[in-house]
């Protein structure tokens, strides 16, 4: 718990492949839709208001960006380019694609990925497309729904259900979900224990 409030700084932004940072430490990336609170997200796991900067304006991340945690350098987190931006243009969206595909695809050292639902719409066609890629992909990854002090609790609750019910169709998605709000601070305290589990492995955590 330790290394969210310690060092974190921004490495770099990845516009191509071929500015990723070498591949060193193990990678926890983050995804959703345009909006769903991933900036935000990253913010309240570190303790900042502002490492990761949110937008108002949908589709604004449009690069890999990475965090680095911990001195030296534990693991890294990485905000991805939200998807399902219906007003960007096709070739934009296209090149966001290949992007992040490449990188789920291909990187050694991603330890796991983040897939981030908005609790308020539950999930939506381009978040069964994300989870069927990473499926085939074969790369790990929990849901977390965000935003979760926006709707009542009863209204949560048949989200949270819906949610883990198509989560169990699925065979990289991992069984717990996480519901969370950057705002209220509500499960971030967990989620930031999975993170270390899954970056360092379960000794790391003090």
């Amino acid at each position: 718990m330790r290394l969210f409030s310690g060092r974190v700084d921004f490495l770099l932004s990845a516009p191509q492949l071929k500015f990723l940072p070498d591949a060193t430490v193990p990678e926890i990336a983050f995804c959703g839709r345009s909006n769903v609170g991933k900036s935000s997200l990253l913010n309240a796991l570190v303790g900042r208001k502002k490492i990761a900067r949110a937008s108002v304006t949908p589709g604004r991340t449009q690069e890999l960006n990475f965090f680095e945690v911990g001195e030296p350098t534990q693991f890294r987190l990485v905000d991805m380019p939200g998807y399902g931006f219906a007003k960007a243009p096709v070739s934009v969206v296209e090149k966001w694609k290949k992007l992040v595909r490449s990188y789920l695809r291909g990187r050694t050292v991603l330890a796991r990925n983040l897939v981030l639902v908005d609790s308020r719409h539950g999930l939506k066609q381009v978040d069964l497309d994300m989870m069927k890629m990473l499926d085939e992909a074969a790369v790990g990854y929990r849901i977390v729904l965000t935003k979760t002090d926006k709707i009542k609790a009863s209204h949560l609750d048949r989200v949270a259900q819906e949610v883990a019910d198509e989560a169990r169709k699925h065979p990289a998605a991992y069984p717990e979900l996480h519901l969370t709000s950057s705002e209220k601070g509500m499960g971030i305290d967990a989620l930031r224990v999975a993170l270390i589990q899954d970056a360092l492995g379960a000794e790391s955590l003090d």
